[in-house]
């Protein structure tokens, strides 16, 4: 008879999850996403430890942190660069990856974006475009959305193993500030590979959205949504009656008003809670004034700067609109919400709420806790458990089960 081993619990004081800079949130927490995404082709372990090493004896320093990982992504494209020259494509197309996120999560700390920042940038949308040109698969095609406020950089993913000509669909957003790049490393891949297309977009406030185009961040994140499904209309491989929405973090909040507020959609995912995002940042600057450092995923300067507000006060107050309540209880199509039990960021509290109040008859509240692995803030600390379990949520809701039903 099969037996299932009791889960091991961390010794007293020690966190469950692994903890690159004790004592640090946000950098363990960078470190943490850097890490957890090596199944996915975003990072090698002896490559991150290498320059993790380096900057033990700088932490807390952003700027230490930007010099070593971006001198880490100019190794890594100049390996690449030689690979590709040599005629070696899959060698080339998986080291220009590792490249694309190592400059980003440099970029990330960097504050305010000034030139050096926006070059490093720069640098990884060559290597992912250079990586998309190279591999084998999944097929990656950059697209734009045209929306109100402009026109949103995206990337179309194609399905590796379409099983009818109009293949079900996933509309993809990050959060704060997890551009369309970071996303691709966080189980992209392997809902290509289940058959899903995948239309990953630089929102408002976010990626090449922000930094090349001055589109700032705003609340009537369904103008975004509703692009995004007018655009898939216009696509001949896109079964309309299949697509989802899903965003992480602040996404939280993305991905339920969109689906609330356009009944096109016909799933949605919630990677992490979101429910006032206002009342959050009212208590995150309480925290900074009276000297503490909230747990927070980016520097402070970086809410100022999503806005283009001159003080914080005036940034905080633009997340005034950032609220669920009234919107949730509109949504129909089935939910799925994501959230760690150990997530400093976002209560359990908060995910309750929204799970309750969403006005879907399917929902599920998917619970992880410190024993099983995946409590921390968007189960960065159990990256591939979470992608399958969404993975196969959505299949059974729009993919290849619910077709066969």
């Amino acid at each position: 008879m099969a037996t299932t081993a009791p889960a091991v619990a961390a010794p007293a004081g020690e966190p469950a999850h692994f903890t690159y800079f004790p004592g640090h949130y946000r950098w363990s927490a960078e470190m943490l996403a850097v890490l957890s995404t090596a199944p996915y082709g975003g990072a090698e372990i002896s490559e991150a430890h290498r320059i993790g090493r380096e900057l033990r004896a700088h932490l807390g320093d952003d700027d230490a942190w930007f010099r070593a990982w971006s001198a880490g992504g100019d190794r890594l494209r100049e390996r690449a660069e030689r690979a590709e020259s040599a005629g070696h494509r899959i060698t080339a197309a998986s080291v220009y990856l590792r490249a694309c996120c190592q400059y980003q999560h440099a970029e990330h700390f960097r504050h305010p974006k000034d030139a050096a920042a926006l070059d490093v940038f720069r640098r990884s949308i060559d290597c992912f475009h250079r990586f998309a040109a190279l591999t084998d698969g999944p097929r990656i095609e950059p697209v734009e959305i045209a929306y109100r406020h402009g026109r949103l950089p995206a990337y179309f993913v194609h399905p590796e193993r379409p099983s009818a000509a109009r293949s079900p669909c996933v509309v993809r957003f990050g959060g704060f500030d997890t551009q369309k790049e970071l996303q691709y490393v966080r189980g992209v891949g392997e809902l290509a590979r289940r058959g899903f297309a995948v239309l990953l977009v630089d929102g408002p406030g976010m990626g090449e959205a922000i930094r090349f185009r001055g589109i700032r961040l705003h609340g009537d994140y369904e103008l975004v949504g509703t692009a995004c499904l007018d655009y898939l209309a216009t696509r001949p491989d896109v079964d309309t009656k299949r697509v989802a929405v899903l965003a992480l973090s602040l996404g939280g909040y993305y991905a339920p008003r969109c689906a609330a507020l356009d009944e096109r959609y016909a799933a949605c995912v919630a990677w992490g809670a979101q429910w006032d995002v206002h009342e959050l940042w009212v208590n995150r600057l309480k925290q900074i004034r009276e000297g503490k450092t909230p747990a927070m995923p980016v520097p402070a300067d970086h809410v100022k700067w999503v806005f283009g507000a001159g003080t914080f006060e005036e940034a905080v107050e633009k997340f005034r609109e950032f609220r669920l309540d009234g919107v949730v209880q509109k949504m129909r199509c089935p939910f799925l919400l994501t959230h760690g039990t150990e997530d400093q960021q976002v209560s359990m509290a908060v995910a309750r709420k929204l799970h309750d109040s969403v006005g879907s008859k399917d929902k599920t509240f998917r619970i992880y806790t410190p024993e099983e692995g995946g409590a921390q803030h968007c189960q960065r600390d159990y990256l591939t458990l979470v992608c399958d379990d969404i993975g196969d949520w959505l299949e059974e809701k729009i993919g290849a089960l619910a077709v066969s039903r």
